[in-house]
């Protein structure tokens, strides 16, 4: 395996200058030299499989800048790693300040005209608007499995507490020791993404009867099981208003 360059001489590149300026020559010759490139050393599978899950799991290697420091440059590294504001609030300055204040009241003012239209439109006062809607209807599809919400309400909201507690200390610990990845939340918008485009086929194929669960068999399921609700005027009103305008 070998690597090919080629390279002219501050020297030569003066007297060939020269040569072509008398007419002497047309074109300028070249020197190649030939340099040999040494073949990147054998992996075993073992390795290469290890490389590849500290890539996924550790890609930036947060550990690496505790080697070789004193004890209380450490405890002043953990700090900023785990309190990420510790290592840019210092060098925060007035100007970045604005820039922050605008683009917060702009995601303010995004954030709060949906929840406050289906506050006066809406038909649920437990419903939470908001990006975190999906998880809530998982859970509850999960914990509808379990308990009846309407025999025992009780029971149901203990489970459902229970539940968000745990899910925020799983979550917490995602951030304070780095574990999420950016394929983390594209698998979790992906997962929703599917989540609500299954529910959406109720609608879409008209159908009365629909299972309350969320799993892709069951709904699968209801679908195949409800041929005869299927209407063809939903079907074809949704395909419609589905299909992008030309042009």
């Amino acid at each position: 395996m070998v690597g090919v360059y080629v390279s002219n001489s501050s020297r030569k590149e003066h007297h060939y200058q020269e040569m072509a300026e008398a007419g002497e020559i047309r074109e300028r010759p070249t020197e190649v030299v030939v340099h040999k490139v040494e073949a990147p050393p054998l992996r075993t599978s073992l390795s290469k499989m290890k490389l590849r899950l500290k890539e996924t799991f550790f890609p930036d290697d947060p550990f690496r800048c505790f080697e070789g420091q004193p004890l209380k440059t450490k405890w002043a590294l953990a700090a900023k790693y785990l309190f990420p504001i510790l290592g840019w609030a210092p060098n925060y300055s007035l100007s970045l300040f604005k820039s922050d204040f605008i683009s917060g009241l702009t995601i303010a003012n995004s954030s709060f005209v949906p929840p406050l239209v289906y506050a006066v439109l809406g038909s649920s006062r437990d419903l939470a608007v908001g990006p975190v809607s999906i998880a809530s209807l998982i859970m509850g599809s999960m914990l509808r499995q379990a308990v009846n919400p309407s025999a025992d309400p009780l029971l149901f909201l203990q489970l459902a507490f229970t539940s968000t507690f745990f899910a925020g200390l799983f979550q917490a610990s995602l951030g304070i020791f780095r574990f999420l990845v950016q394929s983390d939340p594209v698998g979790f918008m992906a997962g929703a993404a599917i989540i609500v485009s299954l529910q959406q086929l109720k609608s879409l194929l008209g159908i009365v009867h629909f299972t309350k669960q969320m799993g892709l068999v069951p709904v699968m399921s209801s679908i195949f099981h409800k041929t005869n609700e299927w209407s063809w005027q939903t079907v074809l009103m949704g395909s419609a208003f589905g299909v992008p305008p030309a042009g």
